[in-house]
């Protein structure tokens, strides 16, 4: 990173929690800090996400549960996690030595299973927020339930907000909705701080010989470039019409593999990013997203990443 590049600030602020840049892991790729060590200094991250964690442990879903599209991949976990009393007693650590802020992913088949998590992390001090996931497609039951009625967003999200005290709460929407709009309206009115958007598509491969599903779980989710321009139109319609007015900062994701993808989100109106699937293929990516944020902001003359936030022009 030269010099030049340097001058410019790429911190940026969610909900309170101050982050050295807008970059982090989405939700999964990652694990709990210390699977991508051999290969990424997790430290170039502006915050960490942890995968999801439930009440109790989960095998997920059978296996195969990963198959590769081309442009991008589909996952059928099924938040498989080690609990959280297992996060707690043999993760937490590792995320401490992080340095960075962690947002964890926090999933569950019933309110009472969000709750549960919630509550106990609020006395974990290197978490710094929760990132509800009512919007999983690869799970029978809890999962994308929750995230497509707005009236369920409101009630699990308004729910933990009542237990969310030092934790910022992000909820993470699902695009496998008719209006996220809708669903955004409703989880700020139940007391999100931060949006995290979007989550993977509903989709489904088929293996043409055996004529059987790829997947054992029939479906999963979809993410990876080919969701990218949906996702930065979803990120757009919120920002616009729920977000920018709520004051509600946008976590965007979905696709985003070069700078270029990056500053698609960031001028549409998020202010922080994650990066996935990007990261299975080159888990060094991030250093040259972050690098080439830096070049267009000293290129465009900007001072920091914050400016170019919702600076998208369209004519009406």
């Amino acid at each position: 990173m030269t010099s030049e590049t340097s001058k410019c600030d790429m911190s940026v602020d969610i909900a309170g929690v101050k982050l050295a840049n807008p970059l982090m892991p989405a939700s999964g790729t990652c694990g709990y800090g210390d699977e991508y060590a051999d290969f990424l200094d997790i430290r170039r991250f502006g915050a960490f996400v942890t995968k999801s964690i439930t009440p109790l442990p989960r095998q997920g879903n059978d296996y195969p549960r990963v198959v590769e599209t081309r442009a991008g991949m589909m996952n059928a976990i099924g938040l498989a996690n080690v609990g959280l009393d297992e996060f707690i007693r043999a993760k937490v650590p590792t995320l401490r030595n992080l340095g960075l802020p962690v947002f964890v992913n926090v999933a569950g088949v019933t309110v009472d299973d969000y709750l549960t998590v919630a509550r106990a992390l609020e006395s974990v001090d290197v978490v710094r927020g929760v990132e509800l996931n009512i919007s999983c497609p690869n799970v029978k039951e809890g999962g994308i339930q929750f995230g497509v009625d707005p009236a369920q967003v409101y009630k699990v999200v308004s729910a933990v907000r009542g237990v969310c005290r030092k934790n910022v709460l992000i909820v993470k929407l699902s695009p496998n909705v008719t209006d996220i709009t809708a669903t955004a309206a409703a989880a700020v009115d139940g007391g999100a701080q931060a949006l995290s958007m979007i989550n993977t598509f509903t989709a489904m491969a088929v293996d043409v010989e055996r004529r059987r599903p790829v997947l054992a779980n029939v479906t999963g989710g979809l993410s990876g470039p080919a969701i990218r321009p949906i996702a930065v139109n979803m990120v757009h319609r919120v920002y616009t019409k729920v977000a920018k007015a709520a004051g509600v900062p946008i976590i965007g994701m979905g696709g985003i593999q070069h700078a270029n993808d990056a500053l698609e989100f960031l001028i549409a109106g998020a202010s922080a990013l994650a990066v996935g699937t990007a990261l299975f293929v080159n888990p060094s990516c991030v250093v040259d997203i972050a690098d080439g944020i830096q070049r267009y902001l000293v290129r465009h003359g900007y001072k920091s990443v914050s400016e170019l936030v919702g600076s998208l022009q369209v004519d009406k």
